[in-house]
């Protein structure tokens, strides 16, 4: 059985993921170009909307060094329209076989999202060594990560689902985690606002702090 292939490899070092919502052209080209202001090269944009493909489209197109990872992927068909989107990578909030075999078939890097030692297993025998932890802080946050790290120690995990400007530095230390993804890089009302310096503001906060 081949291995699926690691998000980590292409994430090149990034800490830091946002997560977002589009909703045009606008706030695409605008948030993109903030996030790399700001020192962020690598941008979750969610699939909850009729935007989400084509705004993949607009930020690979205008900003070929973006790395994108389309998230909010529940089906196989979502998966594969976002990779022919231009996704770098796939995000999902829980995992099933048929996404791990069509990871696998396709040859995509996916992220499958993880709340149980049983969806580790899951996605260890797909031979996967990266989970996302979601939602991280109400399936028990730091403690739990710490205790995954005792049956998993090769395991690697990006939690999200509470992550907060208050609180990423204090996931980062764990020793199992190898990013965090929030929105709180990029708030909502920011986006809708196109606040790009406040959102770079943010950005270069962050990555200086990690």
């Amino acid at each position: 059985m081949n291995k699926v292939l690691s998000v980590k490899k292409i994430l090149a070092g990034q800490k830091l993921v946002p997560v977002v919502v589009l909703e045009n052209e606008s706030q695409a080209l605008g948030l993109a170009a903030a996030l790399l202001e700001g020192g962020v090269t690598v941008i979750e944009i969610t699939l909850r909307n009729d935007f989400g493909l084509q705004a993949i489209e607009v930020i690979k197109e205008n900003f070929p060094d973006m790395l994108i990872l389309a998230g909010t992927i529940t089906s196989v068909e979502s998966m594969l329209e976002a990779v022919n989107a231009g996704a770098d990578g796939i995000v999902s909030p829980g995992l099933t076989p048929a996404l791990l075999q069509a990871a696998q078939e396709h040859g995509i890097a996916y992220l499958p999202g993880v709340a149980t030692a049983s969806d580790v297993v899951l996605a260890m025998e797909y031979g996967l060594s990266e989970c996302k932890l979601f939602p991280a802080t109400v399936v028990g946050g730091e403690s739990a990560l710490k205790a995954l790290g005792g049956p998993f120690p090769n395991i690697q995990f990006c939690p999200t689902g509470g992550i907060n400007g208050d609180n990423y530095q204090d996931f980062l230390k764990i020793k199992n985690v190898m990013c965090v993804g929030g929105s709180w890089l990029c708030p909502e009302q920011k986006i809708i606002d196109e606040d790009w310096d406040t959102i770079s503001k943010l950005c270069k906060i962050a990555t200086d702090a990690v």
